[in-house]
């Protein structure tokens, strides 16, 4: 039965980091660039003579990251080299760490992390239709931080959620934009399984590791274990061996297929780099822990907790603010224009996260269309106190914003020239709803028989009738007022 079966997944996680140039070498970081290998030298290219240079803003990235998620910082590091042939790799080797990472534990989203350290990525392969490829090396040599999970994963939800949220916290320190699509956040999952009466102990008794990687976005990253898990277990259950391999991940197949056998550390032949310095970065003011945590920004956990408590939100609201940075601030912005009211605010976020993100969904990045909105925060707080003071509808409050968002301007000046501003002329709604029981003598009838729904109908040709500027408790009153007469 699977059902008698672990599942147990490690996480490694590469990010590319947003400095100006390379790891080594003063090259262009540009992940944008589309003419390959124009941002190369002869030090990434791995000319013979060539020396590196250790990029400071990129070690001090990964010493933020590690201070964000609480872990050991590092007094002393030092970079090695990782030994492989493959046509991506100029040198022969990859410059990386591996005894003295520059970050130890830590954790986040409550998985224990085993270490943080900062490597150089490889050039790009291109598979060409035919008998040959082509190598990009715009992307050699660019700084690469590695993020190593302990094995304390035990589905796939959860190894989503923990890479969503490394996604997050990445972009709020801001040393990586984190771009799935983009290659600049490529996620590998190391799983594992093993029945459940022979591993009482499951960090000492793990089952045999399979890695696999092409996981281009959280979705395929966790059906991909999904997929892992059934395959191992029938395996298993069906008195098979599992192999310890690399595999790959086909999104168009759903499921993992063979690429090479697993290598071991010692494969890789480290030894320390002998043409870079060791740090000691306890020397380093700006690399000192507590100045480190001192300038950290707001994080995502603290985000959640403090827009819960200011604003009392729910937790779909709560995530969309999180992850959308300039809406979180177009609606802190609204909300001091608004002094905070409660009540005002929670129909802003309402007419946020409902009708304005929808909008900006239409539009492509949402984050982006935020930060170019027609109009500003003050207008918005305008609409929301139009709709409090009932002087919008909540249909006429939709129209007005989406003619704010589609051309900008002031919603009163908007809703006037629409005929949108809220009637609650009661003599002028009385002529309106007289001529409506007119025109529908048999609703009248069925409303009169004890049909409620009659009620609904005609409350909808009031709103018709007035498009939509009428106040609706107003419309109903009168409605129900002259029908008992």
């Amino acid at each position: 039965m699977l059902k008698d079966y672990v599942l147990t997944v490690g996480l490694e996680i590469h990010a590319e980091l947003k400095t100006r140039t390379k790891m080594f070498c003063n090259s262009k970081n540009d992940p944008d660039e589309t003419r390959p290998n124009v941002n190369i030298c002869p030090v990434c290219m791995a000319h013979p003579g060539t020396l590196p240079v250790i990029n400071r803003e990129a070690v001090k990235h990964v010493l933020r990251v590690g201070a964000a998620v609480e872990g050991e910082l590092a007094d002393f590091t030092e970079f090695d080299r990782k030994n492989y042939f493959y046509p991506d790799i100029p040198k022969g080797y990859q410059i990386s760490q591996y005894k003295y990472p520059l970050v130890k534990g830590g954790s986040l989203l409550g998985v224990v992390l085993t270490r943080v350290h900062l490597e150089e990525d490889t050039a790009t392969s291109l598979h060409e239709e035919g008998d040959y490829s082509l190598v990009d090396f715009n992307r050699a040599g660019v700084p690469l931080m590695e993020l190593v999970t302990e094995p304390v994963i035990h589905d796939a939800r959860t190894a989503g959620n923990f890479a969503r949220e490394l996604q997050l916290l990445l972009r709020y320190l801001g040393v990586s934009d984190a771009n799935m699509e983009k290659g600049e956040m490529r996620v590998e999952a190391n799983v594992s399984v093993q029945r459940f009466d022979l591993s009482p102990d499951l960090r000492s008794n793990l089952g045999t590791k399979v890695e696999v990687k092409n996981l281009n976005s959280f979705k395929s990253l966790e059906r991909a274990i999904e997929y892992e898990y059934n395959r191992q277990a029938e395996l298993l259950e069906a008195g098979g061996e599992i192999l310890q391999e690399t595999r790959g991940w086909n999104d168009a197949t759903q499921s993992t297929y063979p690429q090479r056998t697993k290598e071991e550390a010692h494969d890789y032949r480290y030894f320390p780099d002998p043409d870079l310095p060791t740090l000691m970065l306890r020397e380093i003011p700006e690399f000192a822990p507590e100045a480190l945590k001192r300038d950290l920004p707001e994080l995502p956990s603290e985000k959640r907790s403090r827009l819960e408590r200011d604003f009392n939100l729910g937790a779909e609201a709560i995530s969309i603010f999180v992850e959308y940075f300039p809406v979180a601030l177009f609606l802190e912005t609204v909300a001091k224009s608004l002094d905070t009211d409660r009540s005002a605010v929670a129909l802003a976020v309402n007419y946020i996260t409902s009708d304005l993100v929808g909008l900006a969904k239409g539009a492509g990045d949402i984050g982006r269309v935020f930060e170019t909105l027609k109009f500003g925060p003050a207008d918005f707080a305008a609409l929301i106190t139009m709709i409090q003071k009932k002087e919008l509808s909540s249909r006429g409050a939709k129209d007005v914003l989406a003619v704010m968002y589609k051309e900008g301007g002031k919603p009163s000046a908007i809703a006037k020239s629409k005929g949108l501003t809220q009637k609650s002329d009661e003599g002028e709604l009385k002529k309106i709803v007289e001529t409506l029981l007119a025109d529908n003598p048999k609703v009248v009838a069925d409303y009169k028989s004890g049909k409620e729904s009659a009620l609904q109908f005609l409350m909808g040709q009031g709103m018709k009738a007035t498009k939509g500027s009428a106040n609706p408790e107003m419309l109903k009153n009168i409605i129900k007022e002259i029908l008992r007469k």
